[in-house]
């Protein structure tokens, strides 16, 4: 079992035009963080138009990723008393992922409002609400006892609370050798917590994700294969993401270089590190070697690019299911 903890977002999905945009003051393609009384502001602005729901999130986007392809899964986090709450939990329910989820009445549901204009750009607007509160007492020491892979990610270091929680269950994984994976998720985190994050590689890490520029601002180097060879003496597995590229995989003093799989054009990257993450713990959990590991990776990676949104359709899923487990893959 692959248990998670992270920040689940209701995704509410709006067609806006590029007018829409510019009224509402919001930076075409950008990702900004935004406060209760600016999530009403834009909910009210758009409450005539068509709307989708789906969950969000970077640490559920690969535990929703691992239950498509068959793997048991467990997601811990912190919604409020909400509609959107309930349209989460039923949603992952859905998708087969089992729920840690905990409510709370101080604070809203936390959402990601993404605007799409007629380009099919992504403006996203993320209110965080009920999972900044999310807290130790929450942790589920059974769950993280009994998984196999305990994954996270940086983004539950911008809280006090957040950050307690997470080191309560590293202590419990580590007693427990549960594996630990650790995706550093957002350059602006590691900014924020450079040292903090050294540390916690070093000390409480089994795998650690890390996209090109997190691993230069880490490392304080343009070269991802240095990066990656520098976090590889952190922690038993680094993987730096290159992009369009490949990737990179420290192991036991060793790299290996994963080529790119998939299209060189595109449609959207949203979500893409999220499913190579899925992809690389998917082929741990069946006891694959870690060359192997980094080949699923690249590919569920290429293929999550050429749709939009970060979760494959259930008839995408099934298709790559089967692809998996005949070995197929071998031969993309």
């Amino acid at each position: 079992m692959v248990y998670g903890i992270g920040n689940p977002l209701i995704d509410i999905i709006i067609n806006a035009s590029d007018e829409d945009i510019a009224r509402l003051g919001i930076h075409k393609g950008t990702m900004a963080l935004i406060d209760e009384e600016r999530r009403e502001e834009l909910l009210q602005m758009v409450e005539d138009r068509n709307v989708s729901y789906s969950c969000g999130g970077s640490c559920p986007n690969t535990i929703i990723a691992l239950a498509s392809l068959g793997v048991e899964t467990t997601l811990a986090g912190k919604l409020g008393n909400d509609s959107y709450a309930t349209i989460y939990r039923e949603r992952l329910a859905s998708l087969g992922v089992r729920d840690e989820l905990v409510c709370t009445d101080k604070q809203k549901t936390g959402s990601t409002i993404i605007l799409i204009s007629e380009d099919s750009e992504r403006s996203m607007n993320t209110f965080l609400g009920a999972n900044r509160l999310y807290e130790a007492a929450d942790v589920s020491e059974e769950s993280v006892k009994n998984a196999e892979i305990f994954h996270f990610t940086g983004y539950m270091w911008d809280t006090a609370s957040q950050r307690r929680a997470i080191e309560r269950a590293l202590m419990i994984a580590k007693e427990h050798h549960t594996i630990v994976s650790f995706d550093v998720a957002d350059p602006f985190a590691v900014g924020r917590y450079h040292k903090a994050f050294l540390h916690l590689i070093k000390e409480s890490c089994d795998i650690v994700f890390a996209n090109r520029e997190e691993a230069r601002i880490l490392f304080d180097n343009y070269d991802p294969y240095e990066c990656c060879r520098s976090m590889g003496k952190l922690c038993r597995i680094a993987i730096v993401k290159d992009g369009n590229k490949g990737s990179f995989i420290a192991h036991e003093g060793t790299i290996i270089k994963i080529p790119p799989k998939g299209t060189p054009n595109p449609v959207d990257t949203t979500g893409a590190g999220d499913v190579y993450a899925a992809g690389f713990l998917y082929a741990r959990t069946k006891g694959m070697d870690i060359e192997a590991s980094g080949m699923i990776a690249s590919i569920l990676a290429g293929e999550i690019v050429t749709q939009r949104g970060a979760q494959f359709s259930e008839e995408k899923a099934k298709e790559l299911r089967i692809l998996l487990e005949s070995g197929g893959w071998r031969y993309r």
